[in-house]
């Protein structure tokens, strides 16, 4: 008898005494599931094979618990910090506990709760001792993440009464149905055994040269299963948050702007000194900006002169019979370091002086969408680097009512329509404003945004005459409250959702 290549492997690894999975007789003959299971079920349609479909449950770690079998259940960690400090000696303040433990806000009463379940040592007053006779090794809970984590399959019976039932309680483990195909030979399948088959060529398509060979009689055409289950085929598409970016450029070039480009890594005298930011302003530090090693610093040359020391004027003495400046240190030097760029004003600030385009005269609207870099604390509304929507408008009178006019035709293009100001202090803005937004999900404000009128000590350094009024509105905290994102990392970064940018559609 003669059978396809892998229907053959698995009549021949396949057992009359036992079942066996589909995924056991894969590994045996070197072939993926899906193709023994298909492969089973021809075998089964000739009744050479039995082939029996149960559902079992399984055990999967959830994302609490692969994080916990990476760096250990809170409990554990909190006993290591407790002997790190000898309080397995005599008691201890909780504080310097947990403070070697270094846990989370949220890890520390979860610690706590089963540190004395397990009898790992007490908690008493606010004072800590530590049970040196407890093994962590012997922990069947950590066990069970260790295992699971290894890809293993388990079952509650292996562990101590009550193990698996703890970890799902505290939501570490989840119970997953699947279905597994299981086979065996019937009698007619050891008869033909018995009798011999031989590899058949298979063909999925006949060939001029089959018909005429002749051939086309002998080989065996490949079944197609119209029923079968087809592979799941992510194809590409423009991620979410450019998605988002291309339709803000179409609203504001809708509403007249023109959009502006600039270098990212950029001088501090325009990322700052141009913005009247004082040069001891604490963002200024070496804490919250990228600076560069190589190389340090804008060569002399490229800083223009006039405009160097207009600015430096306006920060000692400010500008106008009522400025007052700021009186404080200011260096050249200082001034021509490099940095990635923390906000893109540095781009409106290169327009507005002349140096990109030329002289500009009102009325003038400009718009980037660009990423902008801060040396923040991550978080699921913060990242080390995020797009920024820098806008301004030079126009004669410009007030507070043009500002926040401009928000709301702006917004409400994306479906939001209920942004909220709060008034806000900016060294380079008078009157400044902070815009919140309304998550559609949590229904919290969040700050998507800020705003305000350029300051004289800003614009003439410049040589600016207009008012000027300016904003920098964070992108991806506009996609979060236009597609119900709850964490800015689910968008882009090391802990991205695949699943999230793959059905996530942007709608306004």
């Amino acid at each position: 008898m003669k059978l396809p290549e892998t229907q053959v492997a698995v009549l021949e690894a396949a057992s009359a005494e036992e079942l066996r999975t589909v995924e056991s007789l894969a590994d045996d003959i070197g072939d993926s599931p899906d193709a023994v299971r298909r492969a089973a079920f021809e075998l089964e349609d000739e009744e050479l094979l039995g082939v029996m479909e149960v559902t079992e449950t399984e055990y999967r770690l959830t994302e609490e618990g692969e994080r916990y079998a990476f760096e250990g259940l809170p409990e554990h960690v909190l006993w290591v910090g407790g002997m790190s400090v000898d309080a397995h000696q005599e008691p201890v303040e909780l504080g310097r506990a947990l403070g070697m433990a270094s846990l989370e806000d949220d890890q520390v009463d979860i610690a706590l709760a089963n540190f004395a379940r397990k009898g790992m040592g007490e908690v008493d007053q606010g004072m800590i001792s530590v049970n040196t006779d407890f093994d962590a090794e012997d922990d069947d809970e950590r066990r069970v993440l260790e295992d699971l984590n290894d890809g293993a399959v388990i079952s509650p019976d292996v562990y101590e009464d009550g193990t698996i039932d703890q970890v799902e309680r505290r939501g570490l483990v989840e119970e997953v149905e699947r279905t597994v195909y299981r086979v065996r030979l019937s009698d007619a399948g050891v008869t033909t055994l018995m009798e011999g088959v031989e590899v058949a060529e298979t063909v999925d398509e006949i060939t001029p040269e089959l018909i005429t060979s002749g051939e086309w009689d002998e080989v065996v055409f490949t079944d197609y299963n119209v029923e079968a289950d087809a592979e799941t085929v992510h194809g590409g598409k423009p991620h979410a948050l450019r998605r988002t970016a291309e339709r803000v450029k179409d609203v504001l070039v809708g509403m007249g702007f023109q959009e502006m480009q600039g270098p990212h890594v950029d001088a501090d005298f325009y990322i700052n000194d141009c913005l009247f930011m004082p040069q001891d302003h604490p963002a200024r530090n070496h804490w919250d900006r990228f600076a560069l090693e190589e190389p340090a610093r804008m060569d002399r040359e490229d800083l223009p002169a006039d405009l160097v020391e207009a600015v430096e004027s306006a920060h000692r003495d400010g500008v106008g019979p009522d400025g007052g400046g700021y009186h404080s240190p200011w260096s050249e030097d200082f001034a021509s370091a490099l940095a990635l760029r923390g906000h893109t004003t540095n781009l409106s600030v290169r327009h507005l002086a002349g140096l990109a385009e030329g002289d500009v005269e009102p009325p003038e609207r400009y718009f980037s969408v660009e990423k902008a870099y801060r040396n923040d604390t991550l978080d699921a509304t913060h990242l080390l680097e995020f797009f920024q929507i820098e806008g301004w408008v030079m126009a004669e009178d410009l007030s507070v009512r043009d500002l926040m006019g401009t928000f709301t035709e702006f917004y409400e293009q994306f479906g939001i329509t209920d942004v909220e100001f709060k008034p806000h202090y900016n060294p380079y803005t008078e009157p400044s404003f902070e815009l919140f937004g309304r998550h559609p999900e949590t229904n919290e404000l969040i700050e998507i945004g800020n705003s305000g009128i350029f300051r004289p000590e800003m614009l003439e350094p410049l040589g600016v005459e207009a008012d000027v009024m300016a904003w920098g509105l964070a992108l991806e905290r506009l996609m979060m409250l236009a597609t119900g994102a709850e964490d800015i990392r689910d968008v882009h970064g090391t802990l991205v959702d695949l699943d999230f940018l793959r059905t996530e559609e942007v709608t306004y």
